[in-house]
């Protein structure tokens, strides 16, 4: 899955939802001039703002249904201060919540009553967030001329502001619009220019998600050797932060990519070290696609012996996984390489074995 890229005062990521990164919006940002003094009927601002704070937090940690009523008591405060600024930011961080929930509808509603209090208040920063924010839900959404226009002002306003963070996210987002749209020579060409500015700002995070979408693209568009060489830039991040669920599933698209351009002695090296971290964080599951891709690979090279092995090995681990459906594949690519060895016995016994897994 693509990455959108985001920026924010406070963090989380992978998270414009684990596709992407949110702008979750913070109360540093808030001017004084925006404080209105409380009275006895309204809650003090400090805790508006303590509940804001608690909302990102929340967000932050997959408390999501919580983080919407942390920002709805939030925004109800801002209300009655008439704090149209923290009004702004409280509808900004909702309409997150809610993409980060799957309702885009929702996340474009509230993030729209957003950029219209921050375009009153001459707020470009919360403009550029709202903007990014209903650019990204409106692509999920199928609407990616949309997606496209708001990414588009999105951009533009983080350029006036030299926010080169913003810029990254922007560029970024604007690319996955444009491959949405299957413009894939725009969305190669931003995504460069997005990892351009975070290489520049020297922004890993943000440069790895980028290296992992500018990967995709030239994937689908059948470039595997530009796909390649992305795909292992990103595997020398992943390895510095030391996330081996992570560099498994790079190892796996690296191991794709040269079985598509017939680099197979490749693809096997790359699947041996996906098939090594597997079984080091007990991934039973990925140890399954490794064996099976090795299988695979081995069986293009002509080597069926070596292909029977580790299909055998797949499995023993389709039936520790209790999986009918990889039982049955792995049966089915037993019997067509015993047949190319000549092996007609073994082809019988799998084939009995097929009909009590059916």
């Amino acid at each position: 899955m693509d990455c959108p890229v985001t920026y924010h005062n406070c963090e989380p990521e992978s998270i414009i939802p684990q596709e992407g990164r949110e702008t979750l919006v913070s109360t540093s940002n808030n001017t004084a001039g925006s404080e209105v003094p409380t009275t006895k009927n309204h809650l003090p601002k400090a805790q508006a703002d303590q509940l804001i704070e608690q909302g990102v937090q929340q967000h932050q940690y997959g408390q999501l249904e919580e983080a919407v009523q942390s920002f709805q008591e939030a925004h109800a405060a801002y209300c009655e201060l008439k704090d149209r600024r923290g009004a702004g930011r409280t509808l900004g961080n909702l309409g997150l919540v809610y993409y980060a929930l799957g309702d885009f509808a929702k996340a474009i509603e509230y993030s729209k009553q957003s950029l219209a209090i921050a375009q009153v208040i001459q707020d470009r920063r919360l403009e550029s967030q709202a903007l990014g924010n209903i650019g990204n839900a409106y692509r999920h959404l199928g609407n990616h001329a949309k997606a496209v226009e708001h990414q588009q002002q999105s951009l533009m306003v983080v350029r006036e502001l030299k926010d080169s963070t913003g810029e990254v996210a922007a560029l970024n987002n604007l690319g996955l619009a444009y491959k949405a749209l299957g413009d894939y020579i725009n969305a190669i060409d931003y995504q460069n220019q997005a990892l351009t500015v975070a290489r520049n700002i020297q922004d890993d995070q943000a440069e790895g998600q980028i290296l992992r979408n500018l990967a995709n693209a030239c994937y689908a568009v059948g470039d595997y050797t530009k796909a390649i060489d992305y795909y292992q830039q990103r595997l020398v991040l992943v390895q510095q932060s030391g996330d081996r669920r992570v560099e498994a599933q790079i190892l796996r698209n690296l191991g794709n990519a040269c079985y598509a351009i017939g680099d197979y002695q490749a693809a096997i090296e790359y699947a041996k070290q996906r098939l090594a971290i597997a079984i080091a964080i007990n991934d039973p599951r990925a140890q399954e696609q490794a064996l099976s891709h090795l299988g695979v690979a081995y069986e293009a090279l002509g080597d069926y012996a070596t292909a029977i092995e580790y299909y055998e090995q797949r499995l023993l681990m389709a039936r520790v996984l209790q999986d009918r459906r990889i039982e049955g594949q792995a049966l089915g690519s037993l019997r067509v390489a015993c047949y190319a060895l000549g092996d007609y016995a073994k082809v019988m016994e799998y084939d009995h074995q097929g009909l009590m897994n059916s």
